[in-house]
């Protein structure tokens, strides 16, 4: 096995988030007698191969695992509200149901939910105590569209926003960052954390994907958190060149800029090339490229602390292989296993910098250029 920069990887899962219920759908639908059954898009098989395949890989004994535990009461009121938590309650103990627009839960959500808030809870925990160095956890359901009051997106629970909190209130963290490259817009991450200023947020996404009308780049915090909350809405069809310029001309330069002493990654993998719910062109080498910057961004301001909670993604045959990605750099081990789709997705036309992609990120950039007094004065 080769090893580069090797780093000590947390490794959080349970067999638990698979079980989850999203019950029968027909990709968001439910059935009716023009849908015929079938899954809901945020169903068990894209997590579960991830792990499978990291099991048959060489990391699997070289990764730290870190068992979830049940995030408590106290700890999801840090942003979420009782009635709130009251109501998800109330519906899964009546069985289940429709927790908010196309969000599913089954009797046993709300707990699984908590664990899956409780993961990410333990890997700020183990990060920030030393005993790994960065974290990869990855949970179900996902969270960066849960709001303080709603469900939504298939999100019970804000596990990322209440992973910040935590590392506000357990361990004294103050400047904390929080970068989203979910092909879809991190609405709940923005809204609580819209107008302050110790917190940056970062969102890459698809113009316009969902949540409609939220996203947009002219979205940029209140306040004296001005240029603290920055948006790259990407047009569809952006590629390895579009999210790499976005990297090169907002991202790092905004980290360097703020200089958090730990970063946050909402890492989905629907700006996958295959994937059903996105329209982008990303390979598992551009998820690896990413989490490189990611990683050299945080050696040089937050002692490489980094955790990652997972979100999105919905192709059950390349979820797996983008995550490995990911696992490698963020370990510096190779999983002996190679991309099979990585050939295909890279050829495709259009992976370079299209100048209307290059726009969308000026304008994104031009933001950035009129925080930079206060992101440096923080």
């Amino acid at each position: 096995m080769t090893e580069r920069n090797k780093n000590t990887t947390g490794w959080i899962y349970s067999e638990l988030y698979m079980w989850h219920d999203t019950g029968q759908h027909n990709l968001l639908h439910p059935p009716s007698l023009t849908i015929q059954p079938g899954e809901h898009a945020e169903n068990p098989e894209t997590k579960r191969r991830f792990s499978n395949l990291v099991e048959v890989s060489a990391l699997a004994d070289e990764l730290v695992r870190i068992k979830p535990r049940p995030a408590v009461k106290k700890e999801l009121l840090r942003f979420h509200t009782a009635p709130y938590l009251q109501f998800l309650d109330d519906l899964c103990q009546a069985g289940g149901g429709l927790a908010g627009a196309k969000t599913p839960a089954g009797p046993a959500s709300l707990d699984i939910a908590a664990l899956a808030a409780g993961g990410v809870v333990a890997a700020v925990d183990a990060v920030a105590a030393g005993e790994v160095d960065n974290a990869y956890v990855l949970c179900r359901p996902p969270g960066h569209h849960a709001e303080k009051d709603q469900a939504i997106g298939f999100c019970l629970l804000a596990n990322g926003v209440l992973a910040v909190e935590h590392a506000r209130a357990a361990h004294g963290f103050r400047k904390l960052a929080v970068i989203d490259w979910d092909v879809h817009h991190g609405n709940g991450t923005e809204t609580a954390f819209y107008s302050d200023p110790d917190v940056l947020t970062i969102s890459l996404h698809q113009d316009n994907l969902f949540p409609r009308g939220r996203g947009l780049v002219c979205d940029a915090g209140a306040g004296e958190a001005v240029g603290f909350n920055l948006n790259i809405p990407l047009p569809p069809g952006s590629g390895g060149g579009a999210y790499r310029a976005a990297f090169d001309r907002v991202v790092v330069p905004a980290l360097d800029q703020f200089a958090p002493e730990m970063i946050f990654v909402a890492s989905g993998f629907d700006a996958s090339a295959y994937d059903p719910l996105g329209h982008m062109m990303l390979s598992s080498d551009d998820f690896r490229h990413m989490t490189e910057q990611l990683m050299e961004a945080a050696a040089r301001h937050s002692g490489g602390r980094i955790v990652m909670h997972h979100e999105g993604g919905y192709s059950a045959a390349y979820v797996p292989y983008c995550g490995l990605a990911v696992l490698e750099t963020l370990s510096g081990k190779s999983s002996g296993i190679a991309d099979p789709f990585l050939a295909a997705v890279s050829e495709y036309g259009g992976q370079s910098l299209q100048p209307h992609q290059g726009e969308a990120i000026a304008a994104a950039a031009g933001i950035l250029g009129q925080a930079t007094g206060n992101l440096q004065r923080q």
